[in-house]
């Protein structure tokens, strides 16, 4: 049985952590399962209302099982099928085919054919099957609910810390390190390459104190470059460039996942390469200042 928190979960914000919080601890306390129940995309592309993703899936559930200890993330295909399901059938099949001994969602949460289906109904509904459904307020920052639209406008703007705050930890970006031009290894900083996942929003370009996280597990500080790399080559494909630092191990092909810890300065075409090296240089002094692996 199960203990299942209903949402999306784009970005794992705060807000998503009271639900999947609570139901840790409904779970702790009946000794069930604590699950979410989510989708593989966004509802807004099939209503013609799409949004890029602050996540891959695979990285909302890292972020769940991480940071609030979910036990079991359920990802179902969000089709036209399942779109149109009316509310009170997938609430019954929350009851039935996901073994749900509890339900927990947000005040604002919708469901169902036509979005019929509200957190009232939903708690309604399980109570007439002997089933709890918890619903969790809103969490606010600065008089207005915690959203991933307000994450989405704090990353494209740049503004970091905002978007970090709100989501309750660091912006991550995962993938399988590619091979590159080797212009920084020419130039004496090596990056790791990594693509930026389809649907996937590429945040404000510029350089990013980061955190990366090595595929045995070990931590480095480096600068993280996100952007067309004007100086260098003329592309429109966006980039993610992190210049590990006090590392020289061959990262191709293998897993690499890469936290923004500080946005240090936009992307900039300087006028020489030289410029370009000099600046990057500066940029892994002030990295290498602070003491980030310690950080949570």
């Amino acid at each position: 049985m199960r203990i299942i928190a209903l949402g999306f979960f784009d970005g794992v914000h705060r807000g998503h952590g009271a639900l999947l919080r609570c139901a840790r601890a409904m779970a702790d306390q009946v000794g069930c399962t604590a699950a979410c129940l989510t989708f593989d995309r966004h509802p807004g592309d099939l209503l013609g209302q799409p949004a890029p993703l602050i996540n891959t899936p695979a990285e909302r559930v890292w972020l769940m099982q991480r940071l609030y200890g979910i036990d079991e993330v359920l990802t179902l295909p969000f089709t036209p099928a399942l779109m149109h399901t009316p509310w009170q059938e997938f609430a019954a099949r929350l009851l039935t085919d996901y073994q749900a001994a509890g339900l927990v969602c947000g005040a604002d949460y919708r469901f169902g054919d036509r979005a019929e289906g509200t957190a009232e109904r939903l708690r309604a509904f399980a109570a007439g099957h002997g089933v709890e459904c918890r619903i969790v307020p809103p969490v606010l920052q600065d008089g207005a609910p915690i959203s991933s639209t307000r994450i989405r406008v704090s990353l494209e703007a740049g503004l970091l810390d905002e978007a970090n705050d709100l989501l309750g930890h660091p912006h991550l970006l995962t993938g399988v390190v590619e091979h590159g031009k080797h212009v920084g290894s020419q130039l004496g900083f090596p990056t790791a390459n990594l693509p930026v996942a389809p649907g996937v929003l590429a945040p404000c370009h510029g350089v990013y104190a980061a955190r990366v996280t090595l595929p045995d597990g070990s931590r480095r500080v480096a600068v993280t470059n996100i952007g067309l790399r004007p100086t260098l080559e003329q592309t429109d494909r966006v980039n993610v460039e992190s210049w590990i630092q006090d590392y020289d191990g061959d990262l191709y092909g293998r897993p690499l996942r890469v936290e923004l810890l500080e946005f240090l300065r936009p992307e900039t075409q300087f006028a020489s390469v030289e410029a370009l090296r000099g600046q990057v240089l500066a940029d892994g002094a002030a990295v290498r200042r602070r003491n980030w692996e310690g950080e949570a």
